[in-house]
């Protein structure tokens, strides 16, 4: 059985920047409209506690991903775990990332293509 890799997304320190998805597009030359990975936005909305808000980040990989197969297979990583400034994409095997992801915050996600 062949091991499966995915992407560790660490919601807590994306700041929504869109690097990912911008280095994403670049990388497989996708037309306008098409994206590999899509930065979506939740919020703001304002918490229970007065005056304080919540307003997240959520990269979001689509069916165009591929994890960069021609990138991991040169032994890089992939374009979008590369050019994250904040470094919330870590990108593995899913069973380590999952063991990962089981010792981070709630806002942690991970996505498999």
């Amino acid at each position: 059985m062949t091991q499966k890799y995915g992407l560790l997304i660490d919601n807590y320190w994306c700041t929504g920047c869109h690097s990912c998805e911008i280095a994403c597009k670049n990388e497989h030359d996708y037309p306008i409209g098409q994206f590999g990975i899509k930065m979506l936005v939740n919020g703001p909305w304002e918490l229970m506690e007065e005056g304080k808000w919540e307003h997240t980040y959520y990269p979001v990989i689509t069916t165009y991903c591929d994890l960069c197969a021609d990138r991991v297979a040169a032994g890089e990583q992939p374009t979008c775990v590369l050019h994250c400034l904040a470094s919330a994409i870590e990108y593995g095997p899913i069973d380590e990332l999952a063991a990962k992801m089981a010792e981070r915050d709630r806002r942690t996600s991970l996505l498999i293509p």
